[in-house]
């Protein structure tokens, strides 16, 4: 008992490092917004004609972007969620630079009645290491 009270900064400190390692893949199943690698990404679009959703802002877009996505930055996304409706019954892979923003994509989609949303683990990062095609 003595070693957790004089150590309670490092044992908190290792705590939150495990969430935060562990608590973004746990968040996403509890969701039901499911993490695709670039590779599942391709194979929903190939196979089940799934939309690209990229909600980066547009310097981000305008500098490469995968091939036919829908480009609808976050900050307006709650706005201009109508236009998605015809995909309600197709697959989404929302995508941004690192899996951050897509995953709140992700959520709102949710809320809004989207069911099969999936979220880009890594993001444009990953795509770009996967050596995947992007078109400006």
């Amino acid at each position: 008992m003595e070693f957790v009270q004089q150590n309670i900064w490092l044992i908190l400190l290792a705590a939150m490092s495990g969430f935060m390692l562990f608590g973004g893949g746990l968040f996403g199943r509890l969701s039901g917004v499911k993490q695709v690698s670039p590779q599942e990404a391709v194979m929903l679009f190939n196979h089940e004609d799934a939309l690209v959703l990229d909600v980066r802002e547009k310097s981000e877009f305008s500098d490469g972007h995968i091939p036919k996505a829908k480009h609808i930055p976050l900050g307006q996304l709650k706005t201009k969620v109508g236009e998605l409706d015809k995909f309600k019954d197709k697959p989404i892979v929302a995508v941004c630079r690192s899996g951050s923003r897509s995953g709140h994509a992700c959520g709102m989609l949710k809320k809004a009645g989207f069911e099969k949303v999936h979220n880009l683990a890594g993001g444009m990062g990953a795509w770009d290491q996967a050596g995947l095609p992007k078109e400006r």
